[in-house]
Order: C-alpha cells, then structure tokens, then sequence
C-alpha cells in the first residue's frame, strides 16, 4: 500500500495550494475534475418578478442573479431549495446585500456585487429559487477552480473558489465525493 504525502503551501482568500507526492496523474486529474464539476454548491435557477420598472429585462436580471455566489453549507440535502427576495425602489444601485434569504445559513458570499442601478422611482421586486447542483449541470453551479503542474513526480496543485466555500472545503467536498462515487461502484460491482 502506497501512502501519499500531502503539503499545504499558501493559503490566501480563496485561493490555496497543497503539493501532493507518491501518486499518480490519473488520482490527480481525478481531484481536480471532481473539484470543478462535481462539488454541488447552491445558484439562482428560477426567478418570479413581481415589479420591474426598470428599462433591463428579467432575463438579463435573471442571469445576473444566476451568477452572484451562495455560500453553501456543507450537509444540505441534495433537494435543498431556497428562495431570496429582492424589494428595492430607486434611487440606489441594488447590490448581492439586497437579497435576504430564507434560510439563515445560506447567504450571498459577496455583498458588493453590483445587480442594476434604480433611477428615481424605478422599482424592483422579484423572488429568486437557489437550488443545490453542481457544475456538470451549468457553470453558475461550478465550485471552483482546480490545476495543477508536474514537477519531479510531484503534483503542485493550485485551487481557487468561487466564494462558496473555502478552497480548502472545496477539495475536502471533492474527497467525499469521490468516495461516494466509489462506494457506489464496489454496491454495483456486488450485485452483479
């Protein structure tokens, strides 16, 4: 049995980078795509606009809205739905703070996000759906960003969240994962 060896170097924001030695490139590219695609993390998917004087459609608003970060916490259950609620009346640029949540653990990672800018009595009031995903789904459900670079038999891996979560949870999400995955292949494999 060949044990790994493990070295975290810096860790700065949302970025992290960790060398991994005594593996192979198929283990490493293994992290790396689980990492990206198959962490689930929670993005706007659904939008009711119940007022929007604005001169930008709600498709564009819809997409914007898409794309903010949601931090997620660990144990949500894969049918986990949230909804955030907008109700804003100009003048003011409505940002990612302006989304209350109803659930107090899942919240914008980012408050300065920038939505639409509200001329004087332009209004906006909608109700936005987060669904848990991940990114094989769509990009807006993406974690994050895994690479890494051969040097001498050693994978020099840098990671880089989306906000959603630690860089760090992001690679820990991305183990369990992958020992799902497993754990489901050796039930099959079983019954066969």
């Amino acid at each position: 049995m060949i044990i790994m060896k493990l070295s975290v170097g810096k860790t700065s924001g949302n970025k992290l980078s960790f060398v991994l030695e005594d593996t192979n490139e198929e283990f490493a590219n293994t992290i790396r795509r689980y990492g990206m695609v198959a962490v689930p993390t929670f993005a706007i998917e659904n939008v009711v606009f119940y007022d929007n004087t604005t001169s930008i459609f709600d498709e564009y608003i819809s997409h914007r809205l898409g794309q903010v970060p949601l931090l997620t916490p660990s144990k949500s259950p894969e049918s986990a739905e949230v909804v955030f609620v907008i109700d804003e009346v100009g003048p003011k640029v409505v940002c990612s703070s302006d989304m209350k949540c109803s659930d107090e653990d899942v919240k914008v990672a980012k408050d300065k996000i920038p939505i639409i800018t509200l001329t004087e009595g332009q209004k906006l009031r909608l109700e936005a759906k987060a669904v848990l995903r991940n990114g094989r789904t769509h990009a807006k459900f993406q974690a994050g960003l895994l690479s890494y670079g051969i040097n001498g038999g050693k994978f020099d891996f840098r990671v880089e969240s989306f906000f959603q979560m630690e860089p760090k949870e992001l690679v820990l999400r991305a183990c369990d994962v992958i020992l799902e995955d497993i754990s489901e292949l050796q039930k099959g494999l079983k019954k066969a």
